[in-house]
């Protein structure tokens, strides 16, 4: 059975080094959880060093200030990562074959809330994907979409043979009470149908990089990532050597069947971890100091 905890005070003297997911764990995309700020200022006042990181298809910038429109302080952390940066990064330095091998005319596929993904890139950005070398898919143009509204546009790109670069592996995320689809679900699709995708972000593990960077010679038996999804925030945790620390009551919430407390029973707990193949080292109700 995998141990749950009430809060994670009872876990904070095993690490010394901290990734923390933001959305679910942090705040909701609507809200911020005050129990979670409290966690994290009582992590930096005990001298833990911690980096948030975040599935997010935008750069770092735009993830800050959004924080702080949520009441999330820069003094939080010691950084923040985000899988929309490390993506901007790779095409703005293409830094191997695959990055080097695309063209310069780039079609964007996501709201205009992610047109940061843009700026300061040396691309071409078309609105006819004829026209494109490559996609770069940053989340769904609607709320209310689902995967199937993009079959004929993705079929149209893999009828040009265009790959296709994913800022977001997320599936899903809840927008306060509303679930909505992420870049991932839409590239999953892509990749069913025979085509070719690059992801940035967990649970993939050059996204670790910039985080073990920050954490500097913290070494990774010392270190804890905290996350709401078993998998990217787990598997992720998993792939590179490290705890993960699994919130029980955000994204997975209905899978678990989790109480009004957030709690799931350990039998529901290990089984939906064993369906999924990803083992946190604890989990916990909601990301607090403690009840």
């Amino acid at each position: 059975m995998i141990p749950i905890f009430d809060g994670l005070a009872p876990l904070a003297e095993r690490y010394d080094g901290f990734i923390v997911d933001l959305w679910g764990v942090m705040h909701d995309g609507v809200h911020a959880f005050p129990a979670a700020i409290d966690c994290l200022e009582r992590l930096r006042a005990a001298g833990k060093r911690i980096v948030i990181l975040s599935n997010a298809p935008r750069r770092v910038s735009a993830i800050l200030a959004r924080n702080e429109e949520l009441g999330l302080s820069p003094a939080l952390s010691h950084a923040v990562m985000s899988s929309g940066e490390d993506a901007w990064r790779h095409l703005a330095q293409r830094p191997d074959d695959w990055y080097r091998a695309l063209g310069s005319r780039c079609y964007h596929l996501g709201p205009e809330r992610d047109f940061n993904m843009r700026e300061g890139l040396d691309y071409a950005f078309v609105d006819d994907l004829a026209e494109a070398d490559f996609v770069l898919t940053t989340g769904s143009l609607g709320s209310e979409d689902q995967v199937g509204d993009y079959e004929g546009f993705l079929r149209a790109a893999a009828g040009h043979r265009l790959p296709m670069i994913c800022a977001n592996p997320d599936l899903e995320v809840m927008r306060g009470e509303h679930r909505e689809i992420c870049a991932g679900a839409i590239a999953a699709r892509y990749q069913e149908i025979g085509a070719k995708v690059r992801y940035h972000g967990k649970p993939h593990i050059g996204i670790y990089d910039a985080c073990f960077d920050v954490l500097g010679e913290v070494p990774p038996a010392r270190i804890a990532a905290v996350g709401d999804s078993l998998r990217t925030d787990i598997a992720g945790a998993n792939a590179v050597g490290i705890d993960g620390i699994f919130v029980m009551s955000g994204l997975q919430a209905r899978d678990l069947d989790v109480d009004d407390k957030g709690y799931a029973t350990p039998e529901r707990l290990a089984a939906q971890c064993a369906a999924e193949g990803y083992m946190p080292a604890a989990a916990l109700p909601v990301f607090r100091w403690s009840p």
